[in-house]
């Protein structure tokens, strides 16, 4: 039984990506789809608009037979250890094929990208080191070491989100799963930033914008959406009141941050070069969320990389843990969400192949990536009332949602 794997976020699942979903299916002959989906908190440093268990109905209820979730510790990281720990979860499952979606749609400039940035590797890392030094943000320092080494002006540009979360999975098969085939789709009708709902296939950043801003699901944002995801994100929303943004967490973040010392608060994943004391030097004066990001917001600190912090913050992620688990040749385990009967039928020969068990429910455990996923759940849902939350917490110890269409 062939495979292709996915590698989402679905926040929340939407008509691009249907589109990307039914193509892969079409271009790689897959009898079965997975989809390795980032939990409670994304790669952007941002909560999910409703929790992984909901967005685990969309996918399996268009199309996807299997939806697995990417760890915290790899998720709400770069593009390059986002990239790792969804190869490292796909190879495992025995998949053979990924498809992505990119701005670029030719799967022969990523593969001449990474030749090039193999002949270049050393060109690229001294120019990364140099821009990094002289005070540029990761992106824009990465940006140029690819523009040293003619890799934003070529046949792929790397200024593209879509295209360096492609080059990030190109550069990780290399190197970790050499015998899964990389397909790519080119972007359509949208862009990866685009703000605004002009077509039925929006972004997901625009569907977000038109739902956080009327305070519910207009008739604009449901254009873009299938009628499944509608009903989970309304099935959510009445069960918890919320539908989850970045300023719910202000209270709880502020609180962190106004009990915690700068020793403490360096020991974080994130908290690098300082910043900590500025972090600390503004705290008091931030009246929201959006206000404290304004007041930390600089060249070398982009919003993206501020908002990965502030989740290592909240969820009291440090540095120590994550460098010894993503220093790991392998996963401990694969956390199954949800499957189709076609699902079932390929996990059931795929997992006695299979050194990494799959697990259902995350029952307790002295791991390193349990301790992480438990603090990772308990931060989302702490905004919920004391009821709700303890329902949707019981959640991680339930089976998965099972689809027999």
């Amino acid at each position: 039984m062939h495979a292709c794997g996915l590698i989402v976020e679905y926040n929340p699942f939407h008509n691009g990506h249907k589109y990307h979903l039914d193509t892969a299916k079409k271009v790689t002959k897959a009898d079965c789809i997975i989809a390795v989906m980032s939990g409670n908190f994304l790669q952007r440093g941002e909560p999910a608009i409703i929790d992984k268990f909901h967005r685990t109905k969309m996918a399996i209820k268009q199309g996807a037979d299997i939806v697995v979730e990417l760890p915290f510790v790899y998720t709400v990281q770069n593009s390059d250890l986002f990239a790792r720990g969804a190869i490292l979860t796909l190879g495992t499952l025995g998949v053979s094929s990924i498809c992505f979606g990119s701005e670029n749609g030719n799967i022969k400039s990523f593969t001449d990208a990474y030749e090039t940035f193999q002949d270049n590797d050393e060109l690229f890392r001294v120019t990364l080191k140099k821009e990094l030094a002289n005070g540029l943000a990761f992106p824009e320092a990465s940006k140029r070491a690819y523009q040293a080494i003619g890799l934003t002006t070529g046949g792929l540009d790397l200024s593209k989100p879509n295209n360096i979360l492609g080059f990030s999975y190109i550069k990780n098969i290399a190197q970790l799963s050499p015998t899964i085939l990389p397909v790519t789709i080119q972007r359509i009708k949208n862009d990866y930033h685009e703000t605004s709902i002009r077509n039925d296939i929006a972004s997901a950043t625009s569907i977000r914008k038109e739902i956080f801003s009327h305070h519910s699901l207009t008739s604009k944002a449901l254009t873009a959406l299938p009628q499944t995801s509608e009903a989970e994100l309304n099935s959510y929303k009445e069960k918890s009141s919320y539908w989850h943004e970045w300023e719910d967490y202000f209270p709880y973040l502020h609180y962190r941050v106004l009990t915690m010392g700068i020793e403490e608060l360096k020991q974080i994943h994130g908290v690098d070069e300082g910043i900590e004391y500025r972090i600390l030097a503004t705290a008091n004066d931030a009246t929201s969320f959006s206000d404290w990001m304004g007041r930390l917001k600089s060249k070398r600190y982009t919003w993206t990389r501020l908002q990965r912090m502030f989740v290592h913050i909240l969820t009291n992620t440090k540095k120590a843990e994550v460098s010894s688990i993503i220093q790991q040749p392998s996963l401990p385990y694969i956390r199954l969400l949800g499957m189709t009967k076609t699902g079932q039928s390929y996990l059931n020969k795929q997992k006695k192949e299979m050194a990494v068990p799959i697990i259902s429910g995350m029952k307790k455990s002295n791991n390193p990536f349990y301790s992480i996923e438990r603090r990772a759940t308990n931060a989302y849902y702490s905004i919920l009332p004391p009821q709700s939350r303890l329902s949707f917490v019981h959640q991680e110890v339930t089976p998965p949602f099972i689809h027999f269409k």
